[in-house]
């Protein structure tokens, strides 16, 4: 079993700053090999990647959130982070970590964790 395990999210007014991290635990030695996404979905909206980090390192960012949103990764910790500055209302949503290996003779792996509340409001 793997488990994703989100934390940092909250009530924050618009304008305010929060860093999500996303904690890997159980059989997963490392997530190195691992992709490391930021998926969100709004109450009524289809979920939506916000921010990809692969393996190498390189990071990918949704237009809207680009320039203000950060992802990053340790894998020592097993942790991948995402630092969102300059919060907007339209940023609310319930986040969610995603871990994808991809591998060349079996299927893919692909984990999700439970996801955690963001809320942009005054």
């Amino acid at each position: 079993q793997v488990q994703l395990v989100e934390s940092g999210g909250g009530l924050v007014q618009p304008g305010g700053s929060l860093r999500l991290s996303c904690a890997a635990s159980g059989s997963i030695s490392s997530i190195s090999l691992y992709s490391m996404d930021w998926y969100r979905q709004a109450p009524g909206k289809q979920r939506e990647l916000v921010a990809v980090i692969s393996s190498g390192g390189s990071t990918n960012y949704a237009d809207s959130v680009k320039g203000r949103f950060t992802i990053s990764r340790d894998n020592a910790k097993k942790t991948v982070y995402l630092q969102m500055n300059s919060l907007k209302p339209e940023d609310t949503a319930v986040y969610y970590c995603h871990a994808e290996r991809v591998r060349l003779v079996a299927s893919s792996l692909n984990y999700w964790g439970q996801g955690t509340q963001v809320t942009v409001s005054s």
